[in-house]
């Protein structure tokens, strides 16, 4: 695939992932609920917006709201919500950056370095793809990859495939460990823990108040 290490320095773009149906949530759109006061998807953007060339957010329903927030709203070119590699394909496809990474948009709690951690991965290891992780597990859908991969993901969603982690086996990645802020992959994902996490302590997750 080439040497990417100059890649990995140059523009990268930011998708946030919102195309879910948010069943657990009673079917809400996640990235419109608020946080603290502030859309959650809205959050992650201006987490990123700092640490991105450019920001994309993948959102399958009420478009004119998330178009709102000012950047560029894309919808999954794949019907019937596929799950998050169908909003990464439509990032791939629509990105003018050698590189996007991927955040979703339930994580309130977005790193300050990680888009710079990512980026010091790939020039690294000269992959395609890196992955996050905490504790040695995978957070798939906290990702960084090259946009010479549309093509090879396209074609694993042609095959009636979804499962993230099968597709990356298909390539050389590098996993970032991310252990020092594991506060960045706690999501919400049902009313409890939307109260739950906005309860804690703002000093303490050591990323946006």
């Amino acid at each position: 695939m080439g040497n990417r290490q100059g890649d990995a320095i140059c523009e990268v773009t930011g998708l946030i992932l919102a195309g879910g149906l948010a069943r657990r949530m009673g079917g809400q759109d996640k990235g419109l609920i608020l946080f603290r006061g502030e859309a959650m998807a809205q959050r992650i953007a201006r987490a990123l917006r700092p640490q991105c060339h450019h920001i994309l957010i993948n959102a399958n329903r009420n478009i004119s709201e998330y178009e709102k927030f000012g950047y560029p709203v894309i919808s999954d070119q794949l019907t019937d919500f596929q799950g998050p590699l169908a909003g990464m394909l439509t990032g791939l496809n629509t990105i003018s950056t050698p590189w996007m990474v991927t955040a979703p948009c339930d994580g309130p709690f977005m790193a300050s370095d990680y888009v710079k951690k990512m980026k010091r991965a790939v020039a690294l290891n000269n992959h395609a793809i890196a992955v996050a992780a905490c504790a040695s597990r995978l957070q798939p859908v906290y990702a960084m990859i090259h946009q010479s991969l549309m093509t090879s993901l396209g074609a694993f969603l042609g095959g009636n495939e979804r499962k993230i982690d099968k597709w990356y086996g298909q390539h050389d990645y590098t996993i970032v460990d991310f252990s020092d802020a594991a506060h960045m992959f706690e999501n919400i994902n049902t009313p409890q823990q939307l109260r739950a996490l906005e309860q804690l302590d703002q000093s303490a997750d050591g990323s946006l108040d």
